[in-house]
């Protein structure tokens, strides 16, 4: 005996419903399920803007970014020594394409995330001048520059002084750091009068957080162009793939640009 009409109407009417709650239930757990992790060498002066855009990152995508900063250089060393990292973020454009012609990295991955911006700071206010004429005077007793084989900054660095006919006569009074975070460091301290750093570490929106700065002309150096690869570890990592696309994008520029850098 069939039943009647009228006992098949309510499953009828709460199907859509279990169906909807279903994939509503699915959708709330896709993301957890298609979420990845990928590991990032960050050269050290872009260590700020990556910290802000790594939270973002999780925030929009559920991926997840595990950041180590460094210098360049060394990060270098260790990639070819086999370290796990997914993504390389430079502080030069030399690092990825060398990475790339080794076969350690996606050539087709290579693109520049920034162009950094170099800057002498003193944390006392007032102290550099607007023309960095202050690299002339003899009352400050130590200047602090980054690596110059291993650092690109310290390398502009040692460019500019050069260019300005300094380099001899400034010299004697350098204090080199291991990478530009702690060349900051070296100038935040007052251990070092002034410091060649780059001008993210030190402002914010486009505002100098304190001391005395002179922007130095790009003229005076070589580009810092700053560039990103996928490395072999990060070869078909989702959150690889995800994060060097929205690194891209206007979300991340724009806290890139709030830093100083430009593309």
């Amino acid at each position: 005996m069939m039943p009647s009409p009228s006992l098949q109407r309510p499953a009828a009417r709460f199907m859509p419903r279990i169906t909807a709650l279903a994939v509503l239930l699915g959708a709330a757990h896709a993301p957890a399920a298609l979420a990845d992790t990928v590991s990032v060498a960050v050269a050290a002066n872009f260590t700020a803007p990556m910290q802000k855009i790594a939270t973002q990152f999780e925030q929009d995508t559920g991926h997840k970014a595990e950041l180590s900063f460094g210098a360049t250089g060394k990060f270098y060393a260790q990639i070819k020594n086999g370290a796990p990292f997914g993504i390389l973020l430079a502080a030069d454009d030399a690092t990825p394409a060398k990475i790339a012609s080794e076969g350690l990295g996606d050539g087709a991955t290579h693109f520049t995330y920034a162009i950094g911006q170099l800057v002498l700071w003193s944390k006392q206010p007032g102290y550099v001048d607007a023309e960095g004429k202050v690299l002339e005077k003899s009352d400050w007793q130590h200047i602090a520059i980054a690596n110059p084989k291993l650092a690109p900054y310290g390398a502009a660095a040692m460019q500019t002084l050069d260019k300005l006919g300094l380099a001899a006569q400034v010299q004697p009074r350098v204090v080199q750091g291991e990478n530009i975070g702690q060349t900051y460091q070296f100038a935040a301290s007052g251990n070092a009068q002034l410091g060649f750093v780059a001008l993210s570490q030190v402002t914010e929106d486009g505002k100098l957080r304190e001391g005395s700065a002179w922007v130095v002309p790009a003229s005076l150096h070589d580009p810092i162009r700053q560039d990103a690869i996928v490395l072999q570890p990060g070869q078909g990592n989702a959150a690889a793939s995800a994060l060097m696309q929205y690194i891209k994008g206007d979300k991340a520029r724009a806290i890139i640009t709030s830093y100083g850098y430009s593309f």
